[in-house]
């Protein structure tokens, strides 16, 4: 059956694309990665120029300095043409499709066109379980709960979060106003234990604390982990800690 696929190749790190990703771009009859123009290298595309180079991949230019409706749209009509044309597209996006993706709004685009596609999705490792990993920080244990938010347009989203001390708290794409964020975190007295990671897997990688980081911007996609606040030894909370329901599930 003809179908659209959004298929998540991970965070940077060529050696995270899975199994199903790779399958799934070789499957395809077109492949497309979204790029700010023609002759721009995306980074979805250089992550899968390392992970699977058999696979030919076209570029689908995604103009952001136009509305959203129009830049999505214009993308869409390229996919359809294909799939008019009895193609499978397949479409890599950084991260995981259903995480803050670019192919969420593009299969949307393309719903609206032709409403009777076929969308599917295949999952990637997402940026903050890969700087998890990387920096030794464990963000959830027995009933913990997660907050992630963005920080694109300041830190409006992110009180609220930090509020919660029991919450872990992820913030994506806050490298503008990172110094903005490591303030917020300061004044919520969560700043200790949080780390930043940008290009993860890339190079140039880097991994600091957050508040060696705060000092200036980091890159678009950079990631800020905030562990819980620590329960303090001798509360209740402390001695008598969830049981997990089964410690084998890890």
């Amino acid at each position: 059956m003809v179908k659209l696929v959004g298929v998540g190749v991970g965070p940077g790190d060529p050696d995270l694309v899975t199994v199903g990703a790779l399958r799934a771009l070789r499957a395809a009859d077109k492949v497309f990665a979204p790029s700010v123009a023609i002759d721009v290298v995306g980074r979805a595309e250089a992550i899968a120029r390392q992970a699977c180079p058999d696979v030919v991949t076209e570029r689908l230019v995604v103009e952001m300095n136009t509305t959203a409706d129009s830049c999505y749209k214009a993308a869409a009509q390229t996919l359809v043409a294909h799939l008019d044309a009895g193609l499978t597209a397949a479409v890599m996006t950084l991260g995981d499709p259903n995480v803050y993706s670019t192919f969420s709004s593009l299969a949307a685009a393309v719903v609206a066109l032709r409403p009777a596609t076929k969308v599917e999705t295949i999952p990637g490792i997402t940026a903050f379980q890969d700087l998890a990993a990387r920096s030794g920080t464990v963000l959830l244990e027995g009933n913990g709960r997660l907050s992630l938010v963005t920080a694109l347009t300041g830190t409006t989203d992110l009180d609220h979060a930090l509020a919660d001390p029991d919450a872990a708290v992820v913030i994506y794409k806050g490298g503008r106003h990172l110094p903005a964020v490591t303030g917020r975190l300061a004044s919520a007295g969560r700043l200790e234990g949080a780390v930043m990671g940008e290009l993860l897997g890339l190079a140039g990688q880097r991994i600091v604390t957050a508040a060696e980081a705060g000092g200036g911007p980091a890159s678009y996609l950079a990631t800020v982990l905030v562990p819980p606040v620590a329960p303090v030894l001798g509360s209740p909370a402390s001695a008598n800690p969830p049981a997990s329901a089964n410690p084998g599930d890890g």
